[in-house]
């Protein structure tokens, strides 16, 4: 298949895109496991669930963290390089984790890898929408994505059944391994893409003077809140309150990956035809089903057909929030890709810490899925309101994938 990239004929996109997945695929398994480890953490720690949750938090936190600040240290650095440099910084904080001898230690090790998490997903999805058409580029991030829904199906749940078997410290090994495997690929297989010529920092910084920016970060950081809050505590929710087994955690994470999986490539079909009607639709179906969890949670059936829902219409979020900060940052769009990125992990960290709070305040564990409906039909006011603003001052976003003109670009070499 042989798409345009510079307005220069690419025909290694696939393997390109291929080579972004697989990095996903190991963040997103580490990002997410540790949910599913939660009960097992705790007692080797000796600390409480909500204290657990702040491996969550912290590591949600780091993303916050990273995500701008690893964007604007390689700013000077080829994309490649800095893909490359960041997967082994997630190695290392991986490893750090696996070989944590106190909670403090691995919550550090998870802050480490936390660090690469937002500047590789903001580059990546840079990189990815560069490599096709102006009109397919929603699609392309959300095949960067699939390897982060993919690890959800995969990753997380052997993870997850390897951590309650073997040990928790032995699922933090295998991601580190998965790594180095990320590494590899993105070294063989993603091109050496000239950086646009004629962008400083001060071009990506200016991306957040608009106003329109800002709000889609502010639907990203509700949106996806909602998610987490919910999902965070889906060990002690599912065991507690509707009878599971510890050990049918793991395929309870499948089915919300094969949500995850399904919503995000919906989402990026839809994103290039109607990029805000989906979100309207995603966010206000999100807030009903996570509101309607708090009572579903009580039955195995319905729990379970809840958790794939809130998977997949979470994650239908996700490429067009991606692609409407991109066509909004005009011109320099890495910093804010990244720093949506972090937007994503800004609202997990809201949403865990608020879940722990109503946990700890004695409401249950079924009380953090009112906390995400409602940040959830918050996100969907946000979206309400930009798009109103956007008709009232005429502002159209535009669709960006390089600082200078098609003419005046660099062909790719691979």
């Amino acid at each position: 298949m042989l798409l345009q990239s510079f307005g220069k004929v690419y025909p290694h996109m696939p393997l390109a895109l291929l080579a972004l997945a697989i990095g996903a695929f190991g963040i997103g398994t580490t990002e997410f496991v540790i949910m599913g480890l939660l009960p097992e953490v705790a007692g080797d720690f000796g600390v409480s669930i909500p204290t657990a949750g702040l491996l969550v938090t912290g590591y949600a936190l780091g993303v916050v963290i990273g995500a701008p600040l690893m964007t604007v240290l390689g700013t000077k650095v080829p994309r490649k390089r800095m893909l490359m440099l960041l997967m082994g910084l997630f190695i290392v904080g991986n490893l750090l984790s696996a070989a944590a001898p106190a909670f403090t230690v691995m919550l550090i090790g998870r802050v480490i890898a936390s660090l690469a998490h937002g500047a590789f997903f903001g580059i990546g999805s840079v990189v990815a929408a560069e490599l096709v058409a102006a009109d397919k580029r929603a699609g392309a991030i959300a095949m960067m994505f699939t390897g982060l829904t993919v690890a959800n199906v995969v990753g997380v749940p052997l993870g997850t059944l390897i951590g309650q078997d073997v040990g928790w410290r032995a699922t933090f090994g295998i991601v580190a391994a998965l790594g180095v495997v990320g590494l590899a690929g993105i070294a063989r297989l993603v091109p050496d893409l000239p950086r646009p010529q004629g962008v400083h920092l001060r071009h990506e910084l200016g991306a957040f003077r608009n106003a329109q920016v800002l709000l889609a970060m502010a639907m990203t950081v509700l949106g996806f809140g909602g998610v987490f809050a919910a999902i965070t505590y889906i060990a002690p929710m599912m065991t507690h309150v509707a009878g599971f087994a510890d050990g049918s955690v793991t395929w309870l994470l499948v089915l919300f990956g094969l949500g995850m999986v399904g919503g995000n490539l919906v989402g990026g079909k839809f994103a290039d035809r109607a990029l805000m009607p989906m979100l309207y639709v995603s966010l206000g179906a999100l807030a009903v089903v996570l509101a309607l969890f708090t009572l579903t949670a009580h039955n195995k059936i319905a729990a379970a057909s809840t958790i794939a829902l809130i998977g997949a219409l979470g994650f239908a979020t996700v490429p067009p929030l991606q692609k409407r900060v991109l066509d909004q940052a005009h011109g320099a769009p890495t910093l804010a890709s990244a720093v949506n990125i972090g937007a994503f992990n800004l609202g997990n960290a809201l949403s865990a810490w608020l879940g722990g709070l109503v946990i700890t305040a004695g409401l249950g564990y079924t009380a953090p899925n009112w906390v995400g409906a409602a940040l959830a039909a918050s996100a969907l006011a946000v979206a309400v309101l930009s798009a109103t603003l956007e008709r009232r001052h005429g502002t159209r976003g535009t669709v960006v994938a390089s600082a200078v003109p098609t003419e005046q670009r660099t062909p790719v070499h691979h």
